[in-house]
């Protein structure tokens, strides 16, 4: 039988599973961190840095004001402290390094050349023994970054890479090398997978492609709580075909229960686990790489909140704003509120905040408070501009 959930009560379990439904810890530390981690299942990287990059805001979100040596050691620190790697997943991501194994196949299909970007694939087949000697420069003289190769020099996207990045990328794609540490601007330094991996996780045995997958969706039913199968299928960036199957089979085990959402077209599917919590008493701002918020369909079936990133919209065409944050009260989008971190005077500057026709009338008064700590987890001493 069919369960039925309202929307309030779809939106309320899907913000317990994203962690938002508890409140916030008095000081944060390494376990706060690591239960966040493992709760995502993955942080969005991405390379603008207006604010701040995109990997540390989800758990400032969740948590509040945390060191961000903590992250930094958990994604690039010592190989016995490492409990991150650097992978593609939704996009390029953060993951537990426990999903490590889940990823194999993915790196294997890349490896015989089935996967990745077009213009990489040549070095599976063609070109492969151009690859072999970066492996090998790599496994003699140590980790290696693009800027260390001769063609090295930093460009603003794939289509101006060089060739020495894209054999980089090809052996990143196919499991050889990985992330062990990011240079100066963010760079990525490159070392083979068996020396940053940590070895109990490399000792792991490789699932077959239908058992990964099928880890991977009962993380992503997890992380979401409720969910359609095309949310199911978009947080790991699975095949439909592989997704259905998985689903069916994790619904036949009763990991996934199957419900009708109130106002949702599709049917959806609900996590055995999840919280269903009688109210949320959320507060943060949300990053536009948050898993809460990054399938921005998903977003306006749960909050009837239209949202799009305008990064790459000329300014004169810009609705809201370049780097606009959703707010969060309670269990609702109530206001979004374009920020710089402004570090050459140490000011977190608000360029325009907008509310919405019914966010509540405590909103600006709330949002105040989020943008102060925010301002003081970044390091802003002048604290909020606007």
């Amino acid at each position: 039988m069919t369960a039925r959930l309202s929307l309030a009560q779809a939106r309320r379990i899907a913000l317990a599973a994203q962690g938002f439904a508890a409140p916030r810890p008095q000081a944060v530390g390494n376990a706060h961190l690591r239960r966040t981690l493992d709760r995502l299942a993955l942080h969005q990287i991405d390379s603008v840095n207006v604010l701040s990059r995109a990997h540390y805001l989800p758990a400032f979100s969740r948590l509040g004001g945390y060191d961000r040596a903590l992250l930094d050691e958990a994604a690039w620190g010592r190989r016995s402290k490492r409990r991150m790697f650097e992978y593609w997943a939704h996009e390029a991501s953060l993951l537990p390094v426990d999903l490590q194994p889940l990823l194999r196949w993915r790196m294997e299909e890349a490896d015989r050349g089935e996967r990745g970007w077009k213009a990489l694939r040549v070095y599976a087949r063609d070109k492969r023994g151009e690859v072999d000697a970066v492996l090998d420069r790599i496994r003699a003289e140590g980790p290696l970054a693009v800027s260390d190769f001769e063609d090295g020099r930093s460009r603003s996207g794939w289509w101006e890479w060089g060739d020495s990045k894209r054999k980089l990328e090809w052996l990143f794609w196919a499991g050889h090398v990985t992330t062990t540490t990011r240079r100066g601007g963010f760079e990525r330094v490159y070392d083979l997978t068996e020396r940053v991996i940590p070895p109990t996780i490399l000792a792991l045995p490789t699932p077959d492609k239908a058992t990964a997958h099928r880890g991977l969706l009962a993380r992503a039913a997890a992380a979401l709580g409720v969910a359609t199968e095309t949310d199911l299928r978009d947080y790991f960036r699975t095949s439909v075909a592989d997704t259905r199957v998985a689903i069916a089979e994790l619904a036949a085990e009763g990991l996934l229960l199957p419900v009708t959402v109130e106002g949702w077209r599709q049917p959806a599917w609900l996590h055995r686990d999840a919280r269903r919590p009688r109210s949320v008493d959320a507060r943060a701002l949300l990053v536009p790489f948050d898993p809460l918020i990054w399938e921005r369909d998903r977003t306006e079936r749960l909050f009837g909140f239209h949202y799009r990133i305008e990064i790459y919209t000329p300014a004169e065409k810009r609705r809201y704003g370049y780097y606009v944050l959703p707010f969060l009260l309670g269990d609702r989008l109530v206001a979004r509120v374009d920020l710089k971190a402004d570090r050459q005077r140490s000011v977190l500057r608000v360029q325009s905040t907008h509310l919405e026709p019914d966010a509540p009338g405590e909103t600006r008064e709330e949002l105040d408070i989020e943008l102060r700590e925010m301002a003081l987890w970044l390091g802003l001493h002048g604290g909020v501009s606007r």
